[in-house]
């Protein structure tokens, strides 16, 4: 039986005055913008009520497994992981659709995204496969057999479609798989076979957003056209094939001895990288495809993709460097700054407290991963090492994501700022994480 009364006891001898402070402000300065947000709105009780609610069911949850032996996942990961993919497929099947996504549970008073929860269960099983494993990790069977985990999800995920979603996904079971020991040269075949496989219909996009460029540019648009037409495409890869020969006969001449073994793999994973994006050119419609790579010059679809950037942009620089004062922000205020209250939150505690509060939400949301690593460092075993290493890059990689967003550093993915931006399950979510890395914590030392 969990006893409240002695979690609060562990937690205040353990307690990371970093670490707590970190999260105060990231929920205070969340609070704070949603509010500002929704100001002119007539929903304005409802988000800022709705968020507190979330925040209350999550501190209700961080405590619950802050109390529970973190361990104890270990033993359950296979049914974790069973729990998760059901999870996904009855949304499948009897979720709500959400502007093209049907990825939500709807009930009387509130709705819930599995995903949020399930991308957290998937940390759990990933860590206690890989410790499970760890011996064997430089196996090519147990990295594969990792990823198809991973996979599961990423599958299940698509399917709603909800592309955003499974962002996160990799950059956990990569440098989870990375820290464990596996070895580079899988870890880098996955990401040049992923960059790939994204790259190339989104680059295509890109440029088709330019026709005065194709027309100018002869070999700029033959490798457009390849992926249309597949006598342009056999001409490239008999290209590649042909100028992985010649290195390899140029080396030889040097007496560089190399074998065929990763000339073949690197010519493997472009042809699957290739076939591979014709899927993903095909799971994405052509607004999300405008809308990941639009950010190199949003002025080329400034009315359309290109939109939430520019006013992103021009909400952040007009804060300057003290900000317009709260609800201020005539870019907020006015309704020209889309998704105010989710994805460009940001915007708004840049417009309307300008540079010092920008910088210190990214400071203390730095502080915060970082405290996250520390967590994983001196947990007592592997396996809690692992779960807070994952938590932390899923905490990062978010952050990472959504703070280059609003800037046009980084391509409009929908990725919410966690703990800072408007969404009940993202928030119940993210403080379920925290609870985990709290239990990992206060028993790095029994």
């Amino acid at each position: 039986m969990l006893n409240i009364k002695s979690v609060f006891t562990k937690i205040a001898e353990n307690i990371d005055i970093t670490f707590w402070i970190s999260l105060l402000y990231l929920l205070f300065i969340g609070f704070t913008a949603i509010y500002s947000a929704s100001f002119n709105n007539d929903n304005l009780t409802k988000f800022v009520s709705t968020q507190g609610a979330a925040l209350g069911i999550g501190v209700i949850g961080m405590i619950f497994l802050a109390g529970f032996n973190y361990q104890h996942y270990k033993h359950f990961y296979k049914f974790i992981y069973i729990i998760s993919c059901l999870l996904l497929v009855s949304v499948l099947i009897f979720g709500m659709e959400i502007k093209g996504t049907k990825g939500w549970f709807k009930f009387p008073f509130f709705s819930f995204q599995p995903v949020e929860v399930t991308k957290i269960m998937l940390i759990l099983v990933l860590s206690a496969y890989i410790d499970i494993n760890w011996r064997y990790i430089k196996k090519l069977s147990i990295f594969i057999k990792t990823l198809l985990i991973t996979f599961g999800h990423f599958a299940l995920i698509m399917l709603q479609p909800d592309f955003s979603s499974t962002l996160s996904y990799f950059p956990v079971t990569l440098v989870l798989l990375y820290v464990a020991g596996a070895k580079l040269t899988h870890i880098f075949s996955v990401i040049l076979y992923g960059g790939l496989a994204v790259s190339i219909p989104l680059l295509t996009t890109f440029f088709k957003l330019q026709p005065d460029l194709l027309e100018t540019n002869q070999i700029l648009n033959f490798f457009v056209n390849a992926t249309s037409r597949w006598q342009n495409a056999a001409i490239i890869l008999g290209s590649v094939i042909l100028i992985i020969v010649l290195i390899k006969w140029f080396l030889n001449k040097l007496r560089i001895p190399i074998g065929w073994t990763y000339p073949i793999l690197f010519l493997c994973i472009v042809i699957a990288g290739s076939f591979s994006s014709i899927v993903v050119n095909k799971s994405l419609k052509e607004y999300q495809r405008k809308r990941l790579i639009v950010f190199l010059k949003p002025e080329i679809d400034a009315r359309a993709s290109g939109y939430n950037i520019i006013q992103s942009k021009i909400a952040l620089g007009s804060g300057e460097f003290s900000g317009k004062g709260f609800l201020k922000g005539t870019q907020t205020q006015l309704g020209f700054l889309p998704e105010q209250r989710t994805d460009f939150i940001f915007s708004v505690i840049g417009e309307e407290g300008g540079y010092i509060f920008a910088q210190f939400t990214i400071l203390f949301y730095f502080l915060f991963v970082w405290r996250a690593l520390v967590v994983a460092r001196q947990a007592r075993d592997r396996f809690g090492s692992l779960i807070a290493t994952g938590i932390a890059v899923m905490f990062a990689f978010y952050g990472m994501i959504n703070i280059g967003m609003v800037m046009g550093l980084m391509p409009v993915t929908g990725l919410p700022l966690l703990m800072v931006s408007y969404g009940g399950s993202g928030m119940v979510s993210s403080m379920f994480a925290i609870g985990i890395l709290i239990s990992v914590h206060i028993r790095r030392f029994y």
